[in-house]
C-alpha cells in the first residue's frame, strides 16, 4: 500500500528518510524552516512546505501540509541544549497537535530520544519507567504523553539512541580530550541507515500504538569504541580516567516488533 506521508523536519534524518520513502512509491510532503532549501526538496521529489514552529504559533501552510496525509512523521529536535535563547518544545508540539486534530491525520510516528531515561542504571528497555533529568528529556517525555494519551491518534514513539552516520559521529567532538570519565560505560548508538529502516518497517507493517527503543544491539565500552573510531579516522583518541566501577545504563529493546520484524543493516563500526 502506497501512502501519503508527511515529514516535519527534512534535516539530517528527515531528508534521506523522505527520499527513501519516495523510492518505495509513497508520496511525501516535507517541511523546512529554510526557504532556500525548498528547491532542494522539490528536486528530490518531495512536495515542499515552508513551515516553522515556535512556542507562539505555526508559520506557513500547516493545513495544506497535513491535507490528505495517511501518516505524519514528527522529526524536530527540542534544541534545548547549548547557549542561546530557548523556546518551549512542548508548546510547539501542543500547537502542532491542535493542527493535527483539525486534519484527518490519525497515524503518527514521533521521533523521541533515550534521553527520557535520564540517569537510570543497568539494562534499560521499553518497560523501564522514564525519569528524565534534562530539560530536553523532560519535554520530550511530555510530548510523548500528549500524543500517546490522545485516543483518537495512533502514535508510535521511537526513542533513538545516539545518532551516527554521514558527517555525524561523537568521536569527532571527543577527539583529543583528556581525563574523561565513564570510559567503561557501554555505548548506545544507532546508524542513520537503521533509523530510516525502523521507520520504514513501522510503515510497512502499519505498526502503531507502541514505544520502541532504537539502539544498535552491540555495546562496547566508550573507551574501546572511541579509541578504535579515532584510529580509523587518523585523529587523536579521547583519553579516559581509570574505570569507575559504577553501573551504567545499557539501552536495548524487548519489543517483539523490533525483535521479529526488523534486522539491523549497519553496524556502529
Amino acid at each position: 500500500m502506497n501512502n501519503r506521508i508527511g515529514v516535519i523536519g527534512c534535516g539530517w534524518l528527515g531528508l534521506p528518510l523522505a527520499e527513501s520513502l519516495i523510492d518505495q512509491g509513497h508520496r511525501v510532503n516535507g517541511t523546512s524552516t529554510s526557504e532556500e532549501k525548498l528547491a532542494l526538496l522539490k528536486e528530490r521529489g518531495i512536495v515542499p512546505f515552508h513551515i516553522s514552529l515556535s512556542e507562539n504559533g505555526i508559520t506557513g501552510n500547516i493545513d495544506g501540509f497535513l491535507d490528505s496525509l495517511n501518516i505524519l512523521i514528527i522529526n524536530i529536535p527540542p534544541k534545548l541544549r547549548g547557549k542561546g535563547p530557548k523556546e518551549s518544545y512542548i508548546s510547539k508540539i501542543e500547537l502542532l497537535h491542535k493542527a493535527i486534530k483539525k486534519s484527518q491525520v490519525r497515524k503518527i510516528i514521533f521521533a523521541s530520544s533515550t534521553a527520557v531515561y535520564g540517569d537510570a542504571k543497568g539494562v534499560i528497555t521499553e518497560q523501564t519507567e522514564p525519569k528524565p533529568n534534562t530539560e530536553s528529556g523532560i519535554q520530550l517525555l511530555q510530548c510523548e504523553e500528549l500524543l500517546k494519551n490522545d485516543s483518537e491518534l495512533q502514535t508510535t514513539i521511537i526513542r533513538f539512541g545516539g545518532l551516527i552516520g554521514p558527517s555525524r559521529h561523537p568521536v569527532t567532538m571527543l577527539s583529543g580530550r583528556e581525563n574523561l570519565s565513564g570510559g567503561d560505560a557501554p555505548i548506545n548508538l544507532i546508524h542513520l541507515v537503521d533509523c530510516i529502516g525502523i521507520i520504514k518497517t513501522i510503515i510497512e507493517h502499519q505498526h502503531f500504538n507502541d514505544v520502541l527503543n532504537a539502539v544498535y544491539p552491540a555495546h562496547p565500552t566508550k573507551k574501546e569504541y572511541y579509541t578504535k573510531e579515532a584510529l580509523k579516522r587518523g585523529i587523536a583518541a579521547p583519553q579516559y580516567t581509570s574505570p569507575s566501577g559504577k553501573t551504567d545504563k545499557l539501552i536495548t529493546f524487548c519489543s517483539p516488533f523490533l525483535i521479529n520484524k526488523f534486522k539491523f543493516l549497519t553496524t556502529i563500526n
